[in-house]
């Protein structure tokens, strides 16, 4: 595991541009960007996922190359990046446990798919940014139905379902902002926790 910048996301994406859009295109679609929760303790790290977000806010790339075909949500993973946040070990589905998403995760969740977004030329929309429940739920394993995946369904102060939609908004809001790299400016707290 390797700590990156927002900026450094933003040159490994470019750099894996063209691999990620053939990969996708070979099956018939586009890059998908995918949210998960590792379901691990804080700090733990694990190589399914391209990008593993900690409690702290902190940035970790597993590899150098964001086109490698990784196993982070079932049946998706060609052409998709996997974006892990290192949490919710022992959470089920009406109690995120002892280690919960923090809300610098669910931030800089937010900052890494604008990013993304930005250096891949993809539209931040339910058709290209999922997390794990969403997708579980489309293909039939999701909240919905037999709950085997809901990661980022919800998270502390946000209702059931609303997890896609509330990171899709604020990755949104990072992608437009004039200062999109306020997590290496040192003003995300300014931002954003002195307003909530």
């Amino acid at each position: 595991m390797e700590k990156v910048t927002l900026r450094e996301l933003e040159q490994l994406a470019l750099q894996a541009k063209s691999s990620l859009e053939n990969q996708a295109q070979s099956i018939g679609r586009d890059v998908m960007i995918y949210l998960h929760w590792t379901a691990g303790h804080y700090g733990q790290f694990f190589t399914d996922y391209h990008i593993n977000i900690d409690a702290d806010g902190s940035i970790y790339a597993s590899m150098n190359d964001l086109s490698e075909v990784k196993s982070h949500t079932y049946r998706r993973n060609t052409g998709a990046v996997g974006i892990g946040l290192c949490c919710a070990y022992n959470a089920v589905t009406n109690d995120l446990g002892a280690e919960p998403p923090t809300a610098k995760q669910i931030e800089v969740s937010a900052q890494v798919v604008a990013a993304l977004a930005q250096s891949l030329d993809l539209t931040i929309d339910y058709q290209h940014v999922m997390t794990h429940a969403e997708a579980a739920d489309e293909d039939g394993y999701g909240p919905a139905t037999t709950c085997e995946r809901w990661d980022l369904w919800f998270f502390d102060g946000v209702a059931q379902g609303e997890g896609g939609n509330v990171i899709r908004g604020k990755a949104n809001w990072y992608l437009h902002s004039s200062d999109r790299y306020c997590l290496e400016n040192k003003r995300l707290e300014e931002l954003y926790f002195t307003k909530h």
